[in-house]
């Protein structure tokens, strides 16, 4: 059956006036597709469709080109699609109310410099951030190296001025795996429950590769850097001046807004993190609740917790409030089966040379989606988020797309 058409007079070929009527679903169109897509040198759907109906005329030849496209190796790799998943649900260290800074933080951020006299050398130094999970109050710390020593260094004079915190959160970096190896030596070291007050019971690392997991203390990075960069720009301090520096940045970013300001123009106080540094204490003793006496009526001993109090009840009823919208990955996907066939993405490298892997194993969030993978690559096995994986688009054992994957592959 061929297509009649208005174009008998026309000077062409008699295929061209009257191409052939193909079916959308036969074997035989999507083998046709897939030729001219090759021969065309993988040509997109627009210039596959002008060519192939000079000969041929497939029924919904659209579809059939886009999926073609869709369903190529070479052409997915040319411009891979990472996944995506629901944003996932706030763990109970965001949103359950501690001491400050029991919960923490932490990463690094520079190369900065500074000077130690007029006359000496630029000396490099790093900035430590740590960030309080549940308000966002920050503590800055001054760095000298990347080293695991240099770490430990920061943290205990992180822990001699906020407390020791109970769970810290930090990404892959060597000298923070460094560091928690030793720390876990100490806490072996001290099994007595009198002396676990004083170790930090948890050290929580993301997933390799995943700067998403660990979005609050990026943010904080990236507040700290824009307040350096507009305040000094280029300019090499002092080692004081670098340092008072710092602990103003860290003033302005823990006087930061945390809920909405409120309607009443009479009304111009905020909440900020640094309201939850206020009145803590590392030992405090159980009180009763004064929530149904009148402010005016309690002693000057318990105003204290009560003003406390009703930081934290305003902070659960606006700020934590705030955080129930999903502002990204609004949308469930399909969660990956194990043996899927993907590309692991690479940050340095351009997408044809992404390595090729297997999933061989899945680790579900409590909402029972899946977020952290294992691939097995030929060089080992890495684990690595969603957002680092490309499905690729497989097709059956007959098509000859497969073909061009082991090209590729090679």
């Amino acid at each position: 059956m061929r297509v009649g058409g208005r174009l008998r007079h026309a000077p062409m070929s008699y295929d061209q006036r009257h191409p052939m009527i193909l079916p959308e679903k036969h074997p035989l169109t999507n083998l046709i597709m897939i030729y001219y897509h090759q021969k065309l040198l993988h040509a997109g759907p627009q210039l596959m469709i002008a060519v192939v109906r000079e000969r041929f005329w497939p029924l919904r030849i659209k579809s059939i080109a886009r999926r073609v496209v869709h369903s190529c190796i070479s052409c997915f790799r040319c411009k891979p699609k990472v996944l995506e998943q629901l944003m996932g649900e706030l763990p109970p260290e965001r949103v359950t109310p501690t001491f400050p800074f029991l919960r923490t933080g932490v990463d690094y951020c520079g190369p900065f410099y500074y000077r130690v006299t007029k006359r000496s050398a630029a000396i490099k130094c790093y900035v430590a951030v740590f960030v309080y999970l549940v308000t966002k109050a920050l503590h800055l710390e001054c760095v000298t190296d990347l080293t695991s020593d240099a770490f430990i260094a920061a943290l205990k004079r992180f822990t001699s001025r906020k407390g020791i915190p109970e769970l810290i959160e930090c990404d892959n970096g060597l000298n923070f795996q460094g560091a928690q190896i030793e720390l876990e030596e100490l806490a072996r070291l001290f099994r007595s429950q009198q002396h676990q007050n004083f170790v930090i019971r948890s050290f929580r690392s993301i997933p390799p590769r995943s700067p998403n997991f660990g979005g609050l203390w990026k943010a904080a990075v990236k507040s700290m850097k824009k307040h350096l960069r507009c305040t000094i720009g280029n300019v090499v301090l002092y080692h004081d001046a670098f340092l008072t520096l710092l602990t103003q940045i860290e003033s302005c970013l823990n006087s930061r807004p945390l809920t909405l300001l409120c309607s009443d123009p009479n009304d111009v106080e905020v909440h900020t993190p640094g309201h939850f540094l206020i009145h803590r204490s590392l030992k405090a003793i159980p009180e009763p609740s004064t929530e149904d006496i009148p402010f005016n009526r309690l002693s000057r001993w318990q105003q204290t917790p009560e003003y406390v109090r009703k930081i934290w009840k305003q902070w659960q009823s606006e700020y934590l409030s705030g955080l129930q919208p999903r502002t990204r990955w609004t949308m469930e996907r399909d969660n990956i089966k194990i043996g899927t066939m993907v590309l692991i993405k690479e940050d340095n490298q351009p997408p044809l040379k992404w390595k090729y892997g297997r999933i061989t194993a899945i680790f579900k969030g409590s909402d029972h989606h899946i977020r952290v993978v294992t691939v097995r690559t030929a060089q080992g096995e890495y684990r690595r988020s969603i957002s680092k994986i490309c499905v690729l688009p497989i097709q059956q054992s007959d098509s000859p797309v497969r073909e061009d994957k082991h090209q590729g592959g090679k």
